[in-house]
C-alpha cells in the first residue's frame, strides 16, 4: 500500500523492483494454504481436487512470471527470506483484512481465504469486495512499466515449462503486459468473464474456488450470472485443523519427525528457488519442484495423524528451519 501511494511521477525502476519483490511474496504466500487444501482431499480425481490441483500449478506459473521481471530489471527474488508465516495478512497490505491461515478444505477456507485472495474489486457475482485487490496491485506496476519502458535484460530470465504454461523471458513492453494479464485473468477473471483468459479453458481461480463452495458450476442466465450449473460435490477430505500462531505445540514424536522432515525439504524447495533466479538456472526450478512434489508423503502422513481430544488431525506448518 505504500508502494501504490508513491505518486505515478516518481515511480522509477527502483519502484518497480520492490513492487515485483512484494508481487513474488504475494505468489508465495497463496501457495502452501492452496496446497494444504488439495492435499486434504482424499479423491484426487474429483472436481474439487482437480480445480484446486490447477490452481497450485498457476500460482507457481505467476511466481515465475514475477521473478523473471525483477529479474530482468537486474533485481533478485528474495524466496526463502521472504516466506511467510502462517496464520497473518497477505504481504503488501492488499485485501486488508484477510487472514490467511492452513488447514484442510472446509467451505470457511474456501470463502475466507481462498476466495478471499483472488476476489476481484467488482466481481460477476455477488457484492463488491475490497478495492485493493491483487488485480488492481498488478494494475499499478503495469502503469509503472508503460511510463517507464525500461530496458529488460535476459541473463537470469528463465524459459521452462510450468505445468500447462510455459514460462518465457519477457523481451519487450508487451511481453511484460502479456504477463501481467495472464495473472490477472487467470486470478480474478475479467470484468465481462469468469473465463481464465488463456484460450477461456477454465474458469479464474475465484470462480473456481467459489464453485467448490456453492457446489455448482457457474453460469449466465439472462444476463445474470450465478452458481447454477453441473454440481461440484463437495469432497471428502483429512480433517487437517488450522495450525496454530505459534505452530503445533508438543506434537507426538511421529507427528514432529513428520514435520522437520516436511519443513526440511520446503527450505529446500525455497533455496532452489533463489538459486534459480540468482543464476538464471532452469535446472534448479526443476529441482524446486521435483522437491515439491516430495512435500505430499509427509504431509498426507501427518493429516492422517489425530489430535488428542479432538476429530482433527495435524498437518504441514510450512515453517522453514532457522
Amino acid at each position: 500500500m505504500r508502494l501504490v501511494a508513491v505518486p505515478a511521477e516518481h515511480r522509477d525502476v527502483r519502484w518497480l523492483r520492490a513492487a515485483l519483490q512484494v508481487a513474488v511474496e504475494i505468489e508465495i504466500s497463496t501457495i502452501p494454504p492452496y496446497l494444504c487444501g488439495w492435499w486434504s482431499v482424499v479423491n484426487r480425481k474429483c472436481d474439487a481436487a482437480r480445480l484446486v490441483r490447477r490452481i497450485v500449478s498457476d500460482e507457481m506459473y505467476h511466481l515465475g512470471i514475477v521473478c523473471n521481471l525483477l529479474a530482468g530489471l537486474g533485481g533478485r527474488p528474495r524466496i526463502r527470506g521472504s516466506a511467510p508465516r502462517y496464520p497473518g495478512p497477505l504481504p503488501g497490505g492488499v485485501h486488508p483484512g484477510v487472514h490467511v491461515y492452513l488447514s484442510g478444505l472446509t467451505k470457511p477456507l474456501l470463502r475466507d481465504v481462498m476466495m478471499a485472495i483472488e476476489a476481484p474489486a467488482t466481481p460477476l457475482t455477488g457484492k463488491a469486495h475490497d478495492p485493493f485487490s491483487i488485480g488492481l496491485f498488478y494494475d499499478e506496476l503495469l502503469k509503472a512499466f508503460r511510463l517507464l519502458s525500461p530496458d529488460l535484460s535476459l541473463e537470469r530470465q528463465v524459459h521452462e515449462r510450468i505445468g500447462q504454461d510455459t514460462l518465457r523471458p519477457a523481451r519487450t513492453l508487451e511481453d511484460v503486459e502479456r504477463s501481467i494479464e495472464i495473472i490477472k485473468d487467470q486470478g480474478e477473471g475479467t470484468s465481462r468473464s469468469p473465463s481464465d483468459g488463456v484460450e477461456a479453458r477454465h474458469v479464474a481461480h475465484y470462480y473456481a474456488f467459489a464453485e467448490i463452495y456453492h457446489g455448482r458450476q457457474l453460469r449466465e442466465t439472462d444476463g445474470a450470472w450465478g452458481y447454477t450449473g453441473t454440481p461440484v460435490p463437495f469432497p471428502d477430505v483429512r480433517p487437517m485443523a488450522q495450525v496454530p500462531e505459534a505452530g503445533w505445540h508438543r506434537p507426538p514424536p511421529e507427528a514432529q519427525r513428520l514435520l522437520d522432515d516436511f519443513d526440511g525439504t520446503y527450505a529446500a524447495v525455497l533455496e532452489a528457488l533463489d538459486t534459480t533466479w540468482a543464476e538464471g538456472d532452469r535446472r534448479s526450478l526443476r529441482t524446486a519442484a521435483r522437491r515439491m512434489r516430495r512435500l505430499e508423503t509427509p504431509a498426507v502422513a501427518l493429516m492422517e495423524i489425530p489430535i488428542t481430544g479432538t476429530r482433527t488431525t495435524y498437518g504441514p506448518q510450512f515453517r522453514p528451519p532457522g
